[in-house]
């Protein structure tokens, strides 16, 4: 999804209907010069048709390379399949031993820019995905202002992931601090980007408010870091901070579930994350925090007889070598979430991946999962969960 998709070759018909949009200016000329020679006098018509035709306009070849450099198109397509056995819960909410297995397009996705020029862009995603409740989506629509080659500062406005989390894996799964803290809004977020310093402040209209503020742009975060690369060297370390993480989209969804009215939250709960990126050679580390800095109310989310204050960490290393001529990298991760049971997420998980590249674009992972439900005590099963999958992905 990171390949630049060329419209070079695919735009030979520009020079077509170029051609037919001025056809009617060229059919007047052309009719009353063709009025002109004898009727059986048909090298004057071949003269004249061939004037005509010099008088249609070429398609610059520097135009196609310029289009082909500003806009691109990029996709994404995985398949999976996987086997689960371990611990679910009833209608009644009562917990269960379950054994699941299923096979699905799990996400299409076209990605599409437009730099109009040196300053100003566009970005739109288009995401399916088979478990969501809309299908088909626009998952992102940006307007970018800004070249942090020349200036450092920038601007992005439209429906976008807010920069809460940076969420990077090699798993097929998405990472428990995903399932916590990703945030999508629509939001207005100016940039600042010098020397491998980066970050950023936002704001948006959120969906989760407190009782009398509703319907306001009072929701804001900020983040920071520094990003650095260099031969078989890179690291990013990075802070956030978010006003309020009621608004992420898994515990939005938990409360909407739940029948809570989200428009009427007794406060809002802040929330911090912190993450560390680091390569060297073929090695890969990731990191990360995601916490909330306060307890919601009791009949919110809860733990015990309290209001639960949710966090999730993410620790794993990758390796990446040749095997059998192909790029293939092994992945083992532990993730852990603490208060968040109510969040349907597991008190532990433990990883194993393997991902090998098949061709360019193409590309075949085996991820092995084991995860460790919360307590009875802490209002969990207690119980074990296994889960095996397969994912076939092509990128473009």
């Amino acid at each position: 999804m990171r390949k630049r998709f060329s419209v070079g070759k695919g735009l030979s018909f520009l020079g077509l209907a170029v051609a037919l949009a001025a056809a009617p200016a060229w059919a007047e000329d052309g009719a009353a010069e063709l009025q002109r020679p004898e009727r059986h006098d048909w090298r004057q018509v071949d003269e004249r048709l061939r004037a005509l035709e010099a008088k249609v306009p070429e398609v610059d070849d520097t135009l196609l390379a310029e289009l082909g450099r500003r806009v691109s198109i990029n996709g994404l397509v995985e398949a999976e399949a996987f086997h689960r056995k371990g611990y679910g819960r009833d209608a009644a909410d009562n917990p269960i031993s379950i054994k699941e297995s299923d096979l699905s397009l799990a996400t299409a996705a076209l990605d599409f820019h437009a730099e109009l020029t040196d300053w100003a862009g566009t970005h739109i995603l288009l995401l399916w995905e088979e478990a969501a409740a809309k299908p088909v989506d626009v998952d992102e629509a940006v307007i970018s202002l800004g070249n942090p080659e020349k200036f450092p500062l920038s601007l992005n406005v439209g429906k976008l992931y807010v920069p809460f989390g940076a969420y990077g894996s090699f798993m097929i799964q998405d990472p428990l601090t995903l399932e916590l803290g990703e945030t999508k809004e629509t939001a207005v977020q100016i940039g600042f980007e010098q020397g491998g310093f980066y970050g950023s402040v936002y704001a948006f209209n959120g969906d989760v408010d407190e009782a009398g503020r509703d319907n306001t742009i009072n929701n804001f975060g900020a983040s920071a870091g520094y990003v650095i690369e260099s031969d078989g060297f890179g690291l990013n370390l990075g802070v956030e901070y978010l006003n309020n993480l009621a608004d992420s989209d898994g515990i939005t969804s938990v409360l909407e579930d739940a029948a809570i009215d989200i428009g009427s939250m007794n406060d809002y709960l802040a929330g911090l994350g912190a993450h560390l990126q680091l390569t060297y050679g073929p090695y890969t580390f990731y990191s990360e925090y995601i916490a909330a800095l306060d307890e919601f109310a009791a009949g919110e989310l809860e733990f015990g007889e309290r209001g639960a204050k949710p966090r999730a960490w993410h620790l794993e290393a990758g390796y990446t070598r040749e095997l059998f001529g192909r790029e293939t990298t092994f992945a083992l991760g532990y993730q852990a979430t603490d208060e968040a049971v109510d969040l349907s997420l597991p008190e532990k998980r433990y990883m194993a991946a393997m991902k090998a590249a098949l061709a360019d674009g193409l590309s075949w992972t085996l991820e092995l999962i084991h995860d460790q439900d919360y307590s009875l005590d802490e209002g969990g099963t207690g119980d074990d969960a296994d889960m095996i999958t397969t994912q076939l992905a092509f990128e473009f």
